[in-house]
């Protein structure tokens, strides 16, 4: 039976692409800004070893983080913190979680972990409308468990040569975690990133990926902007740091974008 005494459930996107530099962490703080801005209740899950979300929001106390979380069992209230922006909440990480893989191994649920412990009974006083998790560069157990854990997975896509080969296995990751694991999983969507319109190859990678992804590519694309690459130095999302800036502008407009999209859906 349902509880209708609990409040509805938070949509959690896992940000991920096996393939490095291609503005996953960027994509998953600054969106978590945007989401806030317009209301929205964010916690944003480090999953990345090199800990460059949590670096991005300013966070220095890292005495509980998602090793702790995923391995150890950790309480809620110990591993969430909030940021310095109001509504915009973080679990940490370390290079500690570099040794997760592993460690999850022998565990016969080591696919649902991450899973398990974002739908604890717990979470459900944070009232969060949004948990995004911030993968690994790697197909690894870390993003199994995000993907399993996830509602949706949103692909970011630098605007490159060979962008799009690097798709594929992402994409037979998300089916075959489908066909075990998650049945309800799907592909948030495409979004462009350090996209430079003055530039053929960032126009025809647009086409390419418009071409073969059709809807699936968000009609926001963020541009290649000096502001978006400051922004970490500062420990602060582009939004906060230069909120008029090319990059602020189009994270926000993601932002919107995408809680369209879920309205759409909802409706």
């Amino acid at each position: 039976m349902v509880d209708l005494s609990r409040p509805s459930a938070p949509r959690i996107v896992a940000v991920a692409n096996q393939k490095g530099g291609v503005g996953k962490t960027t994509t998953a703080i600054n969106l978590a800004a945007g989401l806030v801005e317009c209301g929205c209740r964010v916690l944003v899950v480090d999953l990345d070893p090199q800990g460059n979300a949590s670096t991005g929001l300013g966070v220095e106390d890292r005495d509980w983080t998602t090793y702790d979380l995923v391995i150890d069992d950790a309480l809620l209230e110990a591993v969430i913190q909030e940021t310095e922006i109001d509504g915009l909440y973080i679990i940490p990480s370390t290079v500690d979680l570099s040794s997760a893989d592993i460690e999850l191994i022998s565990n016969e649920k080591r696919s649902f972990l991450l899973h398990d412990a974002l739908r604890q009974t717990g979470m459900d006083a944070f009232r969060f409308d949004y948990i995004l998790i911030d993968c690994p560069p790697s197909l690894n157990l870390l993003t199994v468990n995000a993907m399993v854990a996830a509602d949706s997975v949103l692909i970011p896509l630098q605007s490159e040569f060979f962008a799009l080969e690097g798709l594929s296995q992402l994409m037979l990751t998300v089916r075959e975690v489908r066909q075990t694991a998650n049945p309800d999983l799907r592909i948030e969507g495409v979004v462009l990133t350090m996209f430079d319109n003055r530039n053929n190859l960032s126009r025809q990678v647009e086409k390419d990926a418009r071409d073969n992804l059709g809807e699936m590519v968000f009609k926001t694309k963020i541009p290649r902007n000096v502001r978006v690459s400051e922004a970490p130095s500062y420990a602060l999302p582009v939004l906060q740091y230069d909120s008029g800036s090319l990059g602020a502008m189009a994270y926000r407009h993601l932002a919107r974008e995408m809680l369209q999209k879920h309205r759409k859906m909802a409706a």
